[in-house]
């Protein structure tokens, strides 16, 4: 093989797999963890929609209703989180901030789901629902099916706790720049492929109860929440098992991860209340257009994503079909967002840079939003059957599939990285208490300020059915504010960049310099 193939080859093979091989102790865990916590998330996801949309006197006008209640538990969340960081090694932070998601799941498929007809005040919620206005059927859903709603808050802030800011926390905090730029897309990989896995076992799982002879009494919903609540438990523990070994074998080689860095951090962890680290929050423009990435992103996918989920019940009605196609949907998505990552996430961050990366997923969903929405709007002027014999309202169920399908795929391998890697120049404090308001309470009010608007179009339109159009134009805005962050977002990351480059090289340069003389040394 000569030189000129071999550097061809060496090329090829770091566009594919740009990993060395003493890499993969520290790679391959953590893709798993990343697999882990994906798995759980796609599973909670699906349920909770599913949970709270088919239940009884419920609907997907309950959606902005509970995204409040998100709110205020992911509040409630950051004054806990705040002060046990400052009390709590990193370790048992993460242990004691994923066990209580564990407990309640398992306690849920075992006491509170077989209990609801006790728990849940039927009679009550049917004078409230009688003497309200119509538009406030989905918060009479909310009080009228409340352990389901304590259910959906719990798993909705899984993405935010336990993947945005316990995972990439623990990333942040022992990933470089340059290995983020290698590793980072390859991370995702880990959700991709849950997503492949998670799809076809919750599928497998919601059509079970129709092949099996269940003898009467038996509620089939019953049986799917109990069976995969399951497996979120036990992986849950896989988690913890990963996170304890990765401490132990990888973080204590020096290759990896610096010892006196990690004390350094330690000492220099920083005590601020919950209130201090809004301030501080607020007084970082670096900061702030990075909260509104996430604040936009979460109210534009919120808006497109409630009025699909509307669309989809008045296809499945049915809690076992509707989270039969929520799988499927899931899966679906794991294989476009592979495609994208492999072939284009981290080959597009290393060609055209961050800015555009960033800029992908605010233009893709904006097209893909429009054009479902559209067809929301005009459906009336549509006849009930297209080309081909398919029915209007199942086509549009696919084509908001499609759209979502696009856009997290995007999030996942666009959107993720680059906000992940906008961390990385900043100091210690800003990294722990910045990243903790960003991705908690920054995420819940991008997804509750949505629900504040789409609460008052369903109170005021009397559903959900008529606010496709007022949807349109909040889209619109929203994500042109969005670009706008982005672009003043890149350039203060390049300087950021170069400037913690430069300071690494300046502070390698002068340990050589402090360095004792050695045989080895005088020989080079």
């Amino acid at each position: 093989m000569t030189e000129s193939v071999k550097k061809e080859f060496s090329k090829v093979r770091s566009l594919l797999w740009p990993i060395y091989n003493f890499e993969l102790k520290k790679l391959l865990p953590m893709l798993f963890m990343f697999f882990c916590i994906s798995f759980n998330y796609t599973i909670l996801r699906d349920m909770k929609d599913t949970l709270v949309i088919t239940a009884g006197g419920s609907g997907a006008e309950v959606l902005p209703f509970l995204k409040l209640g998100v709110l205020a538990g992911a509040l409630i969340f950051m004054l806990i989180y705040a002060k046990l960081s400052n009390k709590l090694s990193k370790p048992a932070l993460f242990f004691t901030t994923l066990s209580p998601f564990l407990v309640f799941f398992a306690l849920f498929a075992l006491v509170f789901y077989p209990a609801k007809d006790a728990l849940h005040p039927h009679a009550l919620a049917d004078k409230m629902q009688a003497m309200l206005p119509v538009g406030l059927m989905g918060l009479v859903a909310v009080f009228r099916n409340w352990m389901f709603s304590i259910f959906y808050i719990l798993a909705e802030l899984w993405g935010s706790v336990v993947l945005s800011l316990l995972f990439w926390g623990f990333a942040n905090d022992t990933t470089k720049v340059k290995e983020a730029k290698r590793f980072y897309a390859l991370f995702l990989t880990g959700a991709n492929v849950a997503l492949l896995v998670s799809g076809p076992t919750i599928r497998y799982f919601a059509n079970l109860p129709k092949k099996l002879a269940l003898s009467a009494g038996v509620d089939p919903w019953g049986m799917t929440i109990n069976k995969l609540m399951l497996i979120v438990v036990l992986f849950g523990f896989v988690i913890m098992g990963l996170y304890w070994w990765i401490n132990k074998n990888v973080l204590t080689d020096s290759r990896f991860f610096s010892q006196d860095d990690q004390k350094t951090t330690k000492k220099a962890k920083p005590k601020l209340s919950m209130k201090d680290s809004f301030k501080f929050l607020f007084k970082s423009k670096y900061l702030g257009l990075l909260a509104v990435l996430v604040i936009s992103y979460g109210i534009a996918i919120n808006l497109i994503e409630v009025t699909w989920k509307g669309q989809l019940k008045l296809q499945y009605p049915n809690s076992n079909d509707y989270l039969s196609f929520m799988g499927g949907f899931s899966m679906v998505t794991g294989i476009v967002t592979i495609f994208t990552t492999m072939f284009l996430g981290g080959n597009i961050m290393r060609k055209f840079g961050w800015r555009i990366s960033a800029l992908l997923t605010p233009s893709v969903l904006l097209v893909t939003g429009l054009t479902f929405l559209g067809f929301v709007v005009f459906r009336g002027s549509m006849p009930n059957y297209l080309l081909g014999g398919m029915a209007l309202q199942m086509f549009i169920v696919l084509l908001g599939a499609a759209q979502n399908i696009l856009s997290k795929s995007c999030k996942y391998t666009f959107f993720d990285p680059t906000k992940e890697m906008a961390y990385i120049p900043l100091d210690q404090e800003s990294k722990v208490k910045g990243k903790a308001a960003i991705d908690v309470v920054g995420a819940r009010l991008g997804k509750s300020g949505g629900s504040f608007m789409q609460a008052g179009l369903i109170v005021a339109c009397g559903g959900i059915g008529g606010i496709a159009p007022f949807v349109m134009a909040i889209v619109v805005a929203i994500v042109s504010l969005w670009v706008l962050s982005a672009n003043a977002l890149s350039k203060r990351f390049e300087e950021k960049s170069q400037d913690a480059e430069k300071k690494k090289v300046t502070e390698e340069d002068l340990e050589l310099v402090a360095a004792p003389v050695t045989s080895e040394t005088k020989k080079e």
